[in-house]
Formats: C-alpha cells, sequence, structure tokens
C-alpha cells in the first residue's frame, strides 16, 4: 500500500521480488480457476463487442442520429449510476462464483432477446433502449462481482497481473468482435450479430461450472446487516489512495470514453464510410488498447504519477485526432489514444483493488465502476448533443479537453496532499521536470 497519497509516492503495489522475465506477463494463467476464467471471458468478450458494435450501428440506422446512439449508451450505464453500490453489497454478501452463474446467464438471454427481435424484422429503437437497461442492471451485479472475485481465483500476489490481463483479454476481443460485427452486418444482417452474442456466454458458464471451489482464496464474506453502503462511503473518503483516482477515471469516463457516438458519427459524417470501416476504427483502438493492457499486465508497481500522466496523454491525443484532416491520421491515432486509455484505466483498477480491505473490495469496486461506467448516462446524452449540434470534430475536442483539464488539476491536488512541489532543472543537459518533497526542494534551494 501507499506510504503517501502523493502522484509521486510509494508505489501503491511494490514490485515482485523474482526476477522480471518474459513469462510475468502472463504468470496468473498458470492457476487452474483463472485460466477457466479467462477462457471463458475472451469467448463472452467477443460476443459483447460484436453485441456493442452491432447495436450502435443498428440504432444509427433506425434513427439517423447520434444523439439516439448517445441515449441508448447512457441507458446501458444508467443502472450502475442509480444502483450502482447496491451491486457491491451483493458481491461482498454472497458467494461470488454463484452470482456470477446468475448474470451471465441473464446477460445471454438479453443477446438472444435482441436476435430474436432483429431477425423476425420487429426490431424498433425503443426496443434496444430497453434491451441496453436491462443489460445495464444486470450489469449492476455482475461487474463488481467479476472485478472482486479474481482476488479470490488469484490471491494477492498476482491480483494486479490477472486485472490487466483481465484487461487484455477484453481487449483481444475487441480485436476481433467489431471486425466480426462488420463483416456480419454487411453481409446477413445485425440480427446474426446478436445471436452469436447470446450464444458465446456458453463459454463463460462452463468455466464457472468446471472451477475447483477449494482452490480459491477464501475471504470473509460481510454479513446481512444495516449500515453497509454508509461503511463503504466512509471507507473510500477517508483514502486519498482510493478517492482520488475513483474521481479521475470519474472524469475520463464519463466525458472522454464516448467512441460509440464519435466513431459512428466520424465515419457518417467526416469520412463517409461504411460499417465496415466502422468496425476497422474499433479494431484499431482495440489493437492500442491490448498493447496498453500487456506493457501493464509487465510493470511491477502502480504508480498514482503514471495514472496522472496518461490521463494528460490520453486527452492531448483525443484533441489531436478531433482535429486530424486526414482518415488515415485520424485512424492511426485511435491507436495510442486506445494504449493510454487503457493505461487509464488498469492503473486506476489495480491501485484501487491493491489498496483496499478484501471484505471491503465488492463495494469499493462498486463505487469505481459507479464512478466509471455510471457517468456516462450524463456525459453520453450531453456529447452526442454537442456532436449533433456542432459537429463531431467539436465533440470529440471537448471530451479530450475535459480529460486532459481533470487530470491537471487531480495532479495538481495529489502533489499537494502529498506533500510534493513541482521541480524544474537540467539532467545530463536536458530539462526535467518532476515532482518531489516540498523539504527535498528546500534543501536543493
Amino acid at each position: 500500500m501507499s506510504t503517501g497519497p502523493g502522484a509521486d509516492s510509494a508505489p501503491v503495489h511494490k514490485p515482485d521480488t523474482h526476477t522480471r522475465g518474459r513469462g510475468e506477463t502472463f504468470s496468473s494463467l498458470r492457476i487452474r480457476n483463472y485460466r477457466l476464467f479467462f477462457t471463458g471471458a475472451i469467448v463472452s468478450n467477443t460476443g459483447t463487442w460484436m453485441a456493442r458494435i452491432t447495436q450502435d450501428w443498428l440504432v444509427l440506422s433506425l434513427t439517423g442520429s447520434a444523439a439516439a446512439v448517445g441515449i441508448t449508451t447512457a441507458l446501458q450505464f444508467l443502472p450502475m449510476l442509480l444502483f450502482g453500490l447496491y451491486g457491491g453489497v451483493i458481491a461482498d454478501r454472497y458467494p461470488k462464483r454463484r452470482i456470477l452463474m446468475i448474470s451471465q446467464a441473464a446477460l445471454g438471454l438479453c443477446g438472444l432477446a435482441l436476435a430474436v427481435l432483429t431477425l423476425s424484422g420487429h426490431v424498433q429503437v425503443w426496443h434496444v433502449y430497453l434491451v441496453a437497461f436491462l443489460l445495464g442492471m444486470v450489469t449492476v451485479v455482475d461487474n463488481p462481482t467479476r472485478q472482486s472475485f479474481v482476488s479470490e481465483m488469484v490471491g494477492p500476489k498476482q491480483l494486479r497481473n490477472a486485472v490487466s490481463l483481465n484487461s487484455a483479454n477484453f481487449q483481444s476481443a475487441r480485436l476481433i468482435g467489431p471486425a466480426v460485427a462488420g463483416l456480419l452486418i454487411a453481409t446477413i444482417g445485425s440480427g446474426w450479430s446478436f445471436l452469436l452474442n447470446g450464444l458465446f456466454f456458453l463459454a463463460p458458464l462452463t468455466g464457472l461450472l468446471l472451477m475447483r471451489p477449494s482452490e480459491f482464496h477464501p475471504v470473509e464474506r460481510a454479513p446481512r446487516g444495516k449500515g453497509q453502503l454508509r461503511e463503504g462511503l466512509r471507507y473510500v473518503a477517508g483514502r486519498p489512495e482510493l478517492i482520488w483516482p475513483i474521481v479521475l477515471v470519474g472524469f475520463v469516463g464519463t466525458f472522454g470514453f464516448n467512441f460509440p457516438i464519435w466513431l459512428t458519427a466520424f465515419s457518417e459524417e467526416i469520412f463517409h464510410v461504411g460499417a465496415g470501416t466502422y468496425g476497422f476504427l474499433n479494431t484499431l483502438m482495440a489493437a492500442g488498447s491490448l498493447a496498453g493492457a500487456l506493457f501493464a499486465a509487465r510493470r511491477g508497481s502502480t504508480r498514482l504519477r503514471k495514472l496522472v500522466g496518461a490521463a494528460v496523454v490520453f486527452g492531448v491525443l483525443e484533441i489531436a485526432a478531433a482535429l486530424s484532416p486526414s482518415f488515415w491520421l485520424f485512424a492511426l491515432l485511435l491507436v495510442p489514444i486506445g494504449m493510454f486509455g487503457l493505461t487509464v484505466n488498469i492503473t486506476a483498477n489495480s491501485a484501487v483493488q491493491l489498496a483496499t480491505d478484501p471484505a471491503m473490495r465488492g463495494r469499493v469496486m462498486s463505487l469505481y465502476m459507479m464512478v466509471f461506467a455510471g457517468g456516462t448516462p450524463i456525459g453520453a446524452p450531453l456529447l452526442g448533443w454537442i456532436t449533433d449540434t456542432y459537429g463531431p470534430r467539436v465533440g470529440f475536442a471537448t471530451g479530450g479537453l475535459v480529460s486532459l483539464a481533470a487530470a491537471g488539476a487531480i495532479g495538481l491536488v495529489l502533489a499537494r496532499v502529498g506533500g510534493l512541489r513541482m521541480s524544474v532543472g537540467w539532467h545530463h543537459g536536458h530539462p526535467r521536470v518532476r515532482f518531489v518533497e516540498r523539504e527535498a526542494l528546500a534543501t536543493a534551494a
């Protein structure tokens, strides 16, 4: 755990003492239960990405409005904003494997329902809105349970690596899912993409059934009782190493991660390309995200200054992409945008989990996800309206500006509460800017 809350404080998680090597990147896959979890997840994640791309394209086809895409995204994340903390209480109170079996089955049924509506030719935009909201309701419980279940499978020593591999898993599926979705939409229609998504949830269900409970790392479950929500909030509020990463990812998630809106709008209005190219743009972003996830899996520490730095670069890259004059420059910038966006998410996720008591992890992660994803019902319609009213470039640049401003402000807050000041000097003939302790700066002066 960090010994100080400042941006340049000691790492939240210290490097492993064993020698760093190529095998460290995938070290948590040596654990059988986690291998089953990982394998099932990559199949269902592929289907999820297929459904996301198809859903956004279907809404745009039915309405012709980027704001409608934003409404769909908002409805999917609205339950997290309204009920997210309750999901964390459930995750801390009941066996996580059993919860996940129920939630994964429910997610599969939602996908099959949308497939039936689309293949039968009866789908309307309100059907998509309703299914998106139902998916969000299931995710309220599924997300904090899945996040906190990782520690029970791998234990504290492998937690950082497993969190990074989970993100790599999700982004690997993002490489495949959008491309397959674009091909299916262009050839045989949207309904088949939804159908495959529903069927793909059989994979994680099989993995959960095959796990060996005797190999789990036991975690004390919270008993039924009053005030557990307040207890979780008080726990986070008293720890700067928890609250400031959560605040930062809240701003970035609310305003900087509205890619369904921007990529559909840029595809339609700026570059005039079809569903196949839209899928290609998502694949490029996923390639960068995967690289960021694998890089994070090899890191031996999680520092808050890396979180702030990645958020700054992320905001700058979004602004640059918004101003890109050509399709190929825009497309190439999506790779580092994906890389630094994923770095922000993984660094904050790892820092928060590793600094949290296991008995509180479900509630803390539900708050994390509520802030990160729950802000989407606010950000998506707002950014959708800006995109429709002022154009895709202004909408995309707005998300980047807010992310950049939030990173700068929170970086200064972290430096202040950590007793740090900015030091500007020269190092081997080059200028260097860094945060140092106030006492050290005074001594040097």
